[in-house]
Formats: C-alpha cells, structure tokens, sequence
C-alpha cells in the first residue's frame, strides 16, 4: 500500500483509541516501511516485508504499552500505527509473516489488493469510515478522553470561539480563523 493510504487507516485506528494519539498513531502507520531503512543504515540487510512486519511483533508492542507501561499513550499510538501498517499490507498480494519462525504469509481477504491500484483506496476509505462509525456510535468509551477544556493546548484543532471569547485573541485573528479547523 502507499503511505497516505497507510496514514488515512493509522489515524482512523488512532481516534478509536483515542483521538489525541492520532498524530503519533500516523508516525507509527509509517514505522515498518522506515525501520526498514534505519535497520540498513545500522548495517543489517532487511527484505521489505520481513522483520518489520510481523504481526506478532506489533501485537506485542500493543500489548506492552496497554498493559505495563506507557507515558500518556504514545508507545501505545505508535503500535496501534505499526499494527494497522501491517493490516493494510496484509490485504496485498504479498502479504506478511505471521511470525518471525514461520515462512506462510498471512493474508486478508485472499490479498488480492495490488499497490497503487483503486482497491488500495477503497479499502482505505472503507476502515477509515468503519472507525468513524465505531468512534460515533460509541461515545461512552470517550468518557475518560481528554477533551479541550481537561487537556489544555491541543496543536491540530484550535477552539478559535472559545480563545475569542475568553480575551487570548482578537476580533481580526478569530475572523481570519474562524472557518480553520485544523
């Protein structure tokens, strides 16, 4: 799959979670594709698809940073991102290890998904709306989110009315923001 395709299903996966964990949650989407690369540049040969995309691995980091330890989720955003990396590669002919003993690859739907090609796009489209859903139509699992008002400074959506009203800017700048939602 091609990364925006990648980055679309991360962030979807992310706002079920939580939504502050979107951005890191999209760095993780990312994550098996570049490891690659740092793992080259430190001297170890890496075929795409291997050891950077075995689902094992991103199921046990999930369930690292859920269960033992995380600092305000962002190991657990990464994961999330890496495992949705390796979902959406799973669809592809390709496909990718189960585990890292095993040589069978693990498929979705028979991988019948080619990179680049339209199905890539509705496939992403179809999780992302899936996850929208899923976010709405649940919002008691949101009840412990931080919103605006608990977290403070949020860097991807400013409450423009909400700065206008309480004096931190001025008429002009709520005027030229106001229709700005990230």
């Amino acid at each position: 799959m091609k990364w925006q395709n990648h980055m679309i299903i991360g962030a979807a996966f992310g706002a079920v979670i939580n939504p502050l964990i979107i951005p890191v949650a999209v760095l993780g989407s990312t994550a098996p594709d570049w490891l690659e690369y740092v793992l080259k540049i430190c001297g170890y040969r890496v075929k795409h698809r291997t050891v950077t995309h075995v689902l094992l691995y991103w199921l046990a980091a999930i369930a690292f940073f859920a269960l033992v330890i995380d600092y305000r989720h962002i190991g657990l955003g990464f994961a999330i991102g890496g495992f949705s990396h390796v979902i959406a590669d799973s669809f592809t002919i390709a496909g990718v290890p189960f585990s890292p003993t095993s040589d069978a690859r693990f498929h979705l739907f028979g991988g019948k998904l080619r990179t680049g090609n339209a199905g890539e796009y509705v496939v992403a489209g179809i999780i992302a709306l899936m996850c929208a859903g899923w976010v709405h139509l649940s919002p008691a699992s949101f009840k412990n989110a931080p919103t605006l008002e608990t977290s403070g400074f949020i860097p991807f959506f400013y409450d423009w009315k909400k700065e206008y009203d309480s004096g931190i800017v001025d008429g002009a700048e709520w005027r030229e923001n106001r229709l700005k939602f990230i």
